[in-house]
């Protein structure tokens, strides 16, 4: 691969990764890191992903007793973005299970 192509292929993923990082309107993004630490970071996480599922849950309980401007599509979008959330989670608590197995199977 020659150096312009390379440089082209790198400034497209730098543009690509500028879009991804703006907030999509109407969004927050929360990207500041707590000085607590990783048991702190850990907390936080967990205490983000069941807030999503609370208000998943919420939005269709609210679309099930059918409260007027609560749409099928915000009730799918909030239920997705929950799933998405634990299954992280999930994936992130299955990687330190491993991690701590493999110290704790380490020999000295």
């Amino acid at each position: 691969m020659s150096s312009p192509s390379i440089q082209s292929a790198l400034q497209q993923m730098q543009g690509l990764a500028a879009q991804a990082a703006q907030p999509i309107k109407g969004e927050h993004v929360a990207t500041a890191v707590g000085q607590g630490g990783f048991g702190s970071e850990l907390q936080s996480s967990i205490q983000r992903i069941n807030r999503l599922q609370q208000a998943a849950s919420t939005r269709a309980m609210a679309f099930q007793a059918g409260e007027p401007n609560i749409e099928l599509n915000d009730v799918m979008v909030d239920m997705q973005k929950a799933s998405v959330a634990f299954q992280m989670g999930m994936q992130v608590r299955n990687r330190l299970v491993t991690a701590y197995r493999d110290v704790m199977n380490m020999q000295v």
